[in-house]
């Protein structure tokens, strides 16, 4: 008797998007009634993956089969119609919709070829609640008014109300404390043990040996080992297959002894709520000072809170002793901090306007004479950042859109020079940017500290924090859990406390 084929079987995937391999030939099996796995670092193409999965994405090559038989999942709904349903960690609910109608949202219960509301719909979403045990929500409430895990729960419901037979839950313990990720354990198992499938991803490896059957680590796009056993793997060799690269980096050297100055940047007790806890940092002139964490760890939201962008809780910041008026984004920068941020496109280029614009926008009131900008100032000041930086091309004058992503970067750090920033943060600072674009990233960041400049450095490349800072923080779920010069850290340690949780020292 022919064995049963995998409920599903996906083969040679893979994903492009312009200038990137997001999947590169990744082979993905999942049994009935299991709790599948999938790890990888930040980038190494699980989000994608799930998406081609639910029908979000089409896959440029590769197969995806079904119950054995090949199948093309060409939106969402073909997913759920199959009995695929996808739980992002961005839950995807109408907040002024109630319970019922999230439930049933896009296949509203029917009766006559009439759309049924009302009691009927509250009933079947009450039935739904109650079989992952949580009758006490009500089904009439607006879901904006539901706690983070009651609205997880709500889109467990809406998968159910399919007939569904695999689950894709992406980070789904994130927002959640420990009773509630115990209860999110109970209903996988429940789910399982009727033969839905799960894949559940996750950054947090304690959780995979509690909940897992079967791993797949990604790394670059690629499958690197499939179907290894949750339960028995080491840490080590999860932590192994995650880490290892293609990509060579080349930092600059460092100065043999750390900067001793007096801080120019001081965060005392800074915090918001459901983002981080009470952080306390310094940061000298001349000092590169790195965050390491997981998506999820507060990382970018504790530098636009220094920044600003965001009002603390609690905490305070202070530059050269001096604090800073809490939320103020015009106060930060008038007492000489810059922020290049993730996503610099969006939230620090004027992508239409001239590198010259660009590079002036934070400091036009030095080119203004009389109510006028003066053009040729505000050129050459522009020109000598430029050359500063060795940007290209060298012509001040061309869009900032035709520059690569590499150039763009310097052309915001660029900005702050020309503003005369004393602390710089820099949250990414390569993301789309080429390898040998990177290390002429890491060599300016690094002479522009060794110039007295202040880093506070976020990267999601564990390499890339420790190869470019003095001393680094280490995060876990909003919380410094470590905090070391970065010459006593590796890669391997890094992770396993990002991952794992260490007591603060």
């Amino acid at each position: 008797m022919a064995p049963e084929p995998p409920l599903l079987s996906m083969s040679g995937i893979t994903k492009s998007f312009p200038g990137v391999r997001a999947l590169d030939g990744v082979d993905l099996d999942v049994q009935a009634g299991e709790v599948h796995c999938l790890l990888g670092q930040n980038g190494a193409g699980k989000s994608t993956l799930i998406k081609v999965l639910a029908g979000a994405h089409q896959p440029g090559s590769g197969t995806i089969r079904w119950r054995g038989e090949e199948v093309t999942l060409r939106s969402p709904i073909a997913a759920m119609r199959l009995g695929i349903a996808t739980i992002y960690q961005e839950l995807d609910l109408v907040e002024h919709l109630s319970v019922a109608e999230n439930v049933h949202l896009g296949h509203e219960p029917t009766a006559a070829g009439f759309v049924v509301r009302g009691r009927a719909a509250r009933s079947s979403a009450a039935a739904l609640l109650e079989r992952l045990g949580h009758p006490e929500i009500d089904p009439a409430r607006l879901v904006g008014d539901l706690s983070a895990a009651q609205q997880q729960i709500v889109s467990m419901a809406r998968a159910l109300s399919h007939d569904v037979r695999l689950i894709v839950m992406d980070e789904p313990s994130a927002a959640l404390d420990p009773d509630e990720v115990d209860n999110l354990f109970r209903i996988v198992g429940d789910l399982t043990a009727d033969g839905v499938a799960v894949v559940y991803i996750s950054h947090r490896l304690e959780e995979i040996r509690r909940i897992g059957d079967r791993v797949t680590v990604l790394k670059d796009g690629r499958a690197v080992a499939g179907g290894l056993p949750a339960k028995s793997t080491p840490t080590r060799e999860v932590v192994a297959l995650m880490t290892g690269r293609n990509v060579e980096y080349v930092f600059p050297e460092r100065p043999a002894a750390p900067p001793d100055g007096v801080p120019v940047l001081t965060v005392e007790g800074l915090s918001r709520r459901g983002e981080f806890a009470p952080l306390d940092l310094q940061v000298r002139p001349g000092e590169i000072v790195g965050l390491a964490g997981l998506v999820g760890s507060g990382r970018s939201e504790i530098l636009e809170t220094v920044y600003g962008a965001r009002r603390p809780d609690t905490g305070r910041v202070l530059v050269d002793g001096k604090p800073l008026r809490p939320g103020s984004v015009r106060a930060a920068v008038r007492a000489g901090l810059g922020l290049a941020p993730e996503e610099r496109k969006a939230q620090a280029l004027l992508m239409l306007e001239s590198v010259t614009r660009n590079v002036s926008v934070s400091s036009m009131s030095r080119f203004a004479r009389a109510g006028w900008i003066d053009r040729g100032a505000e050129l050459g000041a522009a020109r000598a950042a430029v050359r500063e930086l060795s940007l290209r091309p060298d012509n001040p004058n061309v869009p900032v859109r035709t520059l690569s992503g590499g150039n763009q970067q310097k052309a915001v750090l660029a900005r702050w020079l020309l503003r005369g920033c004393r602390v710089l943060l820099l949250d990414e600072p390569t993301r789309g940017v080429d390898v040998g674009a990177r290390a002429e990233l890491y060599a300016v960041v690094r002479r522009l500290a060794d110039e007295g400049l202040a880093v506070l450095l976020v990267s999601s490349e564990v390499p890339e924090v420790l190869g470019l800072a003095d001393r680094v923080l280490v995060l876990r779920e909003g919380s410094v859990v470590h905090t070391a010069p970065a010459r006593e850290l590796d890669e391997h340690r890094v992770l396993d406390l990002v991952m794992e949780g260490s007591p603060a020292s």
